[in-house]
C-alpha cells in the first residue's frame, strides 16, 4: 500500500516488463489517478523491508484462498493468484514469498556479532572483501585459528556463500545460523576452530537485496550463470570471491576442501545438495561422501533431490565452474533449502519452514562439517579421558574421607527366630479319635481366627478379660487332607517309632492266605 497522490508510468503499462517499484491496480475499464478503493503496490524499499519494521502480525494465507492455474488471457503462462480481503483502509500489508532479510538487517547482525566474538581473539575477523557496482560492503567473515599445531599438517579451508539471488532469503537465516554456532563455546563449535578456517561470505549480491530484484544485480545480470565471465566492471563482487579462492587454493600451507553456494528452492521440497559429476572415480566417490552425511544428520533432507551432473547449461553458475579452477580436492557444491516446507518422512503432510528451522539448517551443515573430518582422519575422535582433560577438571575425592571408618546406624540387631515344620507320620486310614490334638493335626482348612481363638481360650490369661475366654468356639470340622509328599524331620522323631509305623503298615499290606 502506499501513497494515492501520484501515479506511475510503469503502472500504465498493460503487460509491461522489467523492475517496477510502484505500481496501481486498477479495475478494468478505469484509467488515471489511482481513486480510493484500488490498491497500490510500492516496491521501493529493499527486499520487500524497511531498514525499521514493525511487525504486528504474520500468517500464511490458507491454501483455499491462493491459485495456480494456466491462463488462456497470458499467453498459456501459469498464474499465481490469492484473495485477501483488506479491514481498514489505512492498514499496510506486507506479501512476502518467503521471510524477509534485509541488507540492512545483515550489517545489524554482523555488528552484534562482530561484539559476540570478542572473546576469540585471533579466530574471528570482519573485513571488506570488495565494495559492489553501488559501493555497498561485501563483507567477509574469517572464523578460525591460523596457529599450526603441527607444521606438516595444512590448514583446512571451507568457504561459504549466501544470498547470491535477492530474493532467496532464506539463505540468510541459514548462514545466519551457521555463523552463530560458529562464534559460540559449544563443543562442536570449539573443536572445528582449532582444525578449520571458515570463509564466509553471507551476501553475494548486496546491491540486488537493496533494490528488491529477485535474481539480478542493479545491472540485470544473474550472478549464478556469470562465473564463467564475471569481470570487475559488472560482477565486482563474484570475481573478488574467485581471486580469494584462487590464493587460497595455491597457498601450500592451506588445503581447500569445501565450497558451498546457499540458495533457495522454489518449487522442490526439503533440503538437498547439487553436485558435480567427474570421470575420475576416486575423486567422485569423495565427493558423494558429504551429501550422504547431510542425509544422517538432516530430518529434512530429501536424497531424491539430490543430484550430481555436468549439465553444460550450468556452466556459469559457482559450484560447475569452481570446480574446474581449483584442484581436485575441493568438494564444489550448492546446497538448497525449500522456500515452502518439508515432508517427514512416511508422511504426507508439509510443515512448513520457519526462521528457526532455516537456522537450524545452518548449525546441522556445521554439525556435518565436523563429523566428515571425524571420519576422513582430519580431525581426532577424543576418547573419554581426553574428553576429560580438554574439559573441566575431574572432581577429586578427599582420601582421608575414604579411609574414614563409616559409622553403623543407630539400630539393634535381634536374632531372627528359627521355624521349624513338623510333620506328623500317621495312616491316613487311622481315626481321629487315637490321635492327640495338637497344631500338628490341625485340619488345613480351618482358618487363621478358628486357630487364635482356640489358643485364647487355652491359655486362660487374665489379659485377654472374660470376654475372650469365655466366648464359645465353633465347632472344629476336620477334613482329611489330600495325600502329599512328606519330609521326616529325623531330628525329631525316634528310631522306635518308625519301627513301629513300619510294622503296622506291613500289617495292613500283608496278603491273606487261604
Amino acid at each position: 500500500m502506499g501513497d494515492f497522490g501520484e501515479d506511475s508510468d510503469d503502472s500504465d503499462g498493460e503487460g509491461g516488463m522489467g523492475n517496477v517499484s510502484r505500481i496501481i491496480m486498477r479495475p478494468p475499464g478505469h484509467s488515471g489517478k489511482a481513486k480510493k478503493g484500488h490498491l497500490c503496490f510500492d516496491a521501493s524499499f529493499e527486499t520487500g523491508n524497511l531498514g525499521r519494521v514493525d511487525l504486528i502480525n504474520e500468517q500464511r494465507i490458507p491454501k483455499q484462498y491462493v491459485f495456480y492455474h494456466k491462463s488462456a488471457l497470458h499467453h498459456g503462462h501459469y498464474v499465481l493468484s490469492f484473495s485477501f480481503g483488506f479491514d481498514k483502509e489505512e492498514d499496510v500489508f506486507h506479501f512476502c514469498l518467503a521471510p524477509p532479510y534485509s541488507y540492512t538487517k545483515l550489517q545489524t547482525f554482523l555488528s552484534i556479532l562482530d561484539k559476540k566474538a570478542a572473546y576469540l581473539a585471533g579466530n574471528f575477523n570482519r573485513e571488506l572483501l570488495e565494495n559492489s557496482v553501488q559501493k555497498r560492503r561485501l563483507d567477509l567473515i574469517t572464523i578460525g585459528s591460523l596457529d599450526r599445531n603441527d607444521s606438516k599438517a595444512k590448514r583446512r579451508v571451507i568457504a561459504i556463500m549466501a544470498r547470491v539471488h535477492p530474493g532467496e532469503s532464506p539463505s540468510s537465516f541459514v548462514c545466519q545460523g551457521l555463523l552463530e554456532l560458529l562464534i559460540s563455546s559449544n563443543s562442536i563449535a570449539t573443536t572445528l576452530r582449532e582444525h578449520v578456517i571458515f570463509k564466509v561470505i553471507p551476501m553475494m549480491n548486496p546491491d540486488g537485496v537493496f533494490l528488491g530484484n529477485y535474481r539480478s544485480t542493479v545491472l540485470g545480470a544473474d550472478l549464478n550463470r556469470s562465473w564463467n565471465v564475471a569481470n570487475e566492471w559488472c560482477h565486482p563482487t563474484i570475481r573478488a570471491v574467485i581471486d580469494m579462492l584462487v590464493r587460497i587454493d595455491k597457498n601450500k600451507e592451506f588445503q581447500l576442501d569445501f565450497v558451498v553456494d546457499i540458495h533457495a528452492h522454489s518449487s522442490l521440497k526439503g533440503s538437498f545438495i547439487y553436485g558435480n559429476s567427474y570421470e575420475d572415480v576416486y575423486r567422485y566417490e569423495r565427493h558423494i561422501l558429504f551429501p550422504k552425511l547431510l542425509a544422517n544428520t538432516f530430518d529434512d533432507y530429501v536424497p531424491e533431490n539430490t543430484m550430481f551432473n555436468s549439465d553444460i547449461n550450468k556452466l556459469g553458475t559457482a559450484r560447475r565452474y569452481l570446480c574446474s579452477i581449483l584442484n581436485d580436492k575441493a568438494n564444489c557444491y550448492t546446497f538448497e533449502v525449500s522456500i515452502y516446507g518439508w515432508t517427514p518422512k512416511g508422511s504426507e503432510i508439509v510443515i512448513p519452514y520457519t526462521e528457526d528451522n532455516y537456522m537450524k539448517c545452518g548449525r546441522n551443515l556445521v554439525k556435518t562439517f565436523l563429523e566428515y573430518y571425524q571420519n576422513t582422519g582430519a580431525i581426532p575422535i577424543l576418547m573419554g579421558s581426553e574428553i576429560i582433560q580438554k574439559g573441566r577438571k575431574p572432581r577429586m575425592i578427599d582420601i582421608r574421607r575414604r579411609n574414614k571408618r563409616r559409622q553403623r546406624p543407630l539400630t539393634s540387631r535381634t536374632l531372627a527366630a528359627l521355624h521349624f515344620k513338623n510333620l506328623n507320620i500317621c495312616d491316613y486310614d487311622t481315626s481321629f479319635d487315637d490321635l492327640t490334638f495338637s497344631h500338628r493335626n490341625q485340619s488345613p482348612q480351618r482358618t487363621t481366627f478358628e486357630r487364635l481363638a482356640e489358643q485364647l481360650n487355652s491359655r486362660g490369661d487374665s489379659q485377654f478379660g472374660p470376654k475372650y475366654r469365655n466366648t464359645p468356639v465353633s465347632p472344629t470340622i476336620y477334613v482329611d487332607p489330600e495325600p502329599t509328599l512328606s519330609i521326616i524331620d529325623f531330628n525329631l522323631i525316634i528310631r522306635d517309632d518308625i519301627n513301629a509305623y513300619n510294622q503296622n503298615k506291613m500289617k495292613q499290606y500283608k496278603p491273606n492266605v487261604t
